[in-house]
Order: structure tokens, then sequence, then C-alpha cells
């Protein structure tokens, strides 16, 4: 049964992806984000009241994908509303830096605490958020009227048909730089601490070290953020900055991951593993945000339709990624 608990959440984050790229459309980000951070945030509460049940537990991780199935193509429909382009890259530099925030945070503070009381921490305090959210935040309405000159022209139509987001090269190429961003992140966010432990000998103190390639992380993704504006405020046009830090932020990653798999000492093998993952950071600045470039209209669809494919992909390689480690361990 453990499996089905696990694997629930899976379902309900991918059945919403596209559904909250649409839905920003037409009922207005604010509204949409407000409900998906609600409904996690409620679904997170209640979990450990519902535990002893295993049917309404699976429901209510079903509860949690679908809520935060909506958040991320929200957000991009949000971005490309209510951000200018000169201010887009240290936009997402921020979104993926409090992402890897949020997780080292959760990572120093769930082990010295009851797991009930991480479920009621991290849920009033999306409870709090949904709160100060209601009262601050002014939805946008206002179509983005950048105009950026691209070798291939913006999909600006507000009426797409689907097969259009799976038919085109360019969309393709960004479909195809997040799948390898997330992929090394999926394999060191699952097998680093295996592999610090198991093959370099690290202890239960030194396995704090793994919360250092996050920290560097969000800082290089800020840092890149702002650098990547300056280079567009500069003249640079949007289409060459995208390319560089997409560049930087894939070709850089795998070169220093590399070097940590030739690597025998734990010191260099973190230090490593954290410039990767630095580097890594420079894809918000790249493909991340070429989706509000290239389709200001549509870039929760694109993003939808880029994180449902990824997702998929990814569960089909963890499959055999497992099936691997078993092999080798006999």
């Amino acid at each position: 049964m453990q499996g089905w608990v696990l694997s629930s959440f899976a379902f309900g984050y991918l059945t919403t992806q596209l559904v909250g790229a649409t839905a920003g459309s037409s009922f207005g980000g604010k509204k949409v984000l407000l409900f998906a951070v609600l409904l996690w945030s409620l679904t997170t509460v209640v979990t450990p009241l519902v535990a002893s049940n295993i049917y309404v537990l699976i429901l209510t991780r079903i509860l949690l994908g679908l809520g935060e199935g909506l958040g991320l193509p929200t957000i991009f429909h949000i971005f490309a509303h209510g951000i200018p382009v000169e201010e887009r890259s240290r936009a997402f530099g921020y979104l993926i830096a409090a992402g890897s925030v949020g997780q080292v945070v959760a990572s120093l503070v769930t082990p010295h605490i009851a797991w009930e009381q991480a479920f009621y921490l991290f849920g009033f305090l999306g409870l709090s958020w949904v709160l100060l959210w209601a009262i601050f935040y002014e939805d946008s309405h206002a179509q983005p009227l950048d105009h950026i000159p691209f070798v291939l022209p913006k999909v600006t139509k507000l009426n797409v048909p689907w097969t259009e987001f799976l038919i085109h090269w360019p969309l393709w190429a960004i479909y195809i730089a997040h799948f390898a961003m997330n992929w090394s992140n999926y394999i060191i966010m699952q097998w680093l601490p295996t592999y610090l432990s198991r093959d370099l000998g690290a202890n239960i103190t030194s396995m704090s070290l793994t919360a250092v390639p996050y920290l560097v992380n969000s800082l290089v993704g800020v840092v890149a953020g702002h650098w990547a504006d300056k280079l567009i405020s500069n003249r640079w046009t949007v289409l060459s900055v995208r390319r560089l830090m997409t560049a930087v932020g894939l070709i850089g990653p795998a070169i220093f991951l590399l070097a940590f798999c030739a690597v025998g000492n734990l010191a260099l093998a973190v230090m490593f593993i954290s410039i990767s993952m630095g580097l890594c950071a420079c894809n918000s600045a790249g493909h991340m945000s070429n989706h509000v470039d290239v389709a200001p209209n549509h870039s929760g669809v694109t993003f939808a339709v880029s994180n449902t494919l990824v997702r998929n992909m990814e569960l089909g390689l963890s499959t055999i990624d497992r099936c691997i480690d078993t092999t080798v361990d006999g």
C-alpha cells in the first residue's frame, strides 16, 4: 500500500498541469493560485488526522497533487502578464532560488520535530500565505505588450490548437532542455546522500553537507537572473541571452558532474556537485524564462506541456534507475 500512497501524489500532480495552465487565462492568476495553495495547504494540515485510514490518506495525497499541479503553470501565466521582459530573468531566478531554500529549510527542520508537527507547520504557513496573497496581490488582466526581435515569431494568438504546442521545434528545444535539467537534478536529489555515505564514507554529521549544493543553487540563480537582465538592458537580444544561460546551465553542470564522479574525496565531491548545482541555476534565466518570451499568452500551457512530458519521462527512467541499482547491489 505504500506504493499507492507515494504514487497518488504524482497522479494528482500530472492531471492538473494543463488545467492550471488554462484556468489562469479563464479565471485570473490570483484566484487560481489562491485556490491551489489553499488546497495543498489544507490537505497538508489534515494529513496527520487521516493517516490511520489508508483510503482517505490516498485521497488526501491525490488532492495535494492536484493543488501543486495547478501552481507552477499559473505562476508562469502570472509572470507573463505581470512582469516586464527586462525583469523576467531575475523573477525566475528568485522563483527557483526560493524553491531550493525551501528544500533546505524543510530538510533541516523536519528531523528535529515530530512528523505530525511538520505537516501542521508547513500547512499553516501555506494558509498564512493565502491570506496575504488575497489581501495584497492585484491581478493583472493586461496582455503582454513587449516587442522583441526573435528569429522565430512569438505565439501571440489567443486561440491556438493544442497540436501547435507539440509540433514546433522551438518548443521542443525548451522541452528537451527542461528534461535535461530536471533529470540531472533528480539524480542528485535521489542519490547524493546514498553516494556520499556508501562510496565516500560520509557520516551523519557530514550528511548536512548535502544542503550546500541547494544553497549555492539559490545564490547563483539570483545572481544569474540579475546578470541576464543586465545583458538585455545592454541591448543583447533576449534570444541570445536565453541561449547563453541555457548553455551555461546545461554544459557547465555536465562537466562538473563528470569531475564529481572521478574524485574519491568527500570535500572535493561536495565542491564539484555544488558548482554543478550552481551552474544549473542559470537555466532559470534560460529556457525556464523562455516560455514567457516565445508564447506570452500561452506560457502556462507550454510549461504545463513541458512539465507533463518531463515528469512522465522521469517516472519511466526512475524505474530503470532503480532496477539498475538493484542489479548492482545484487
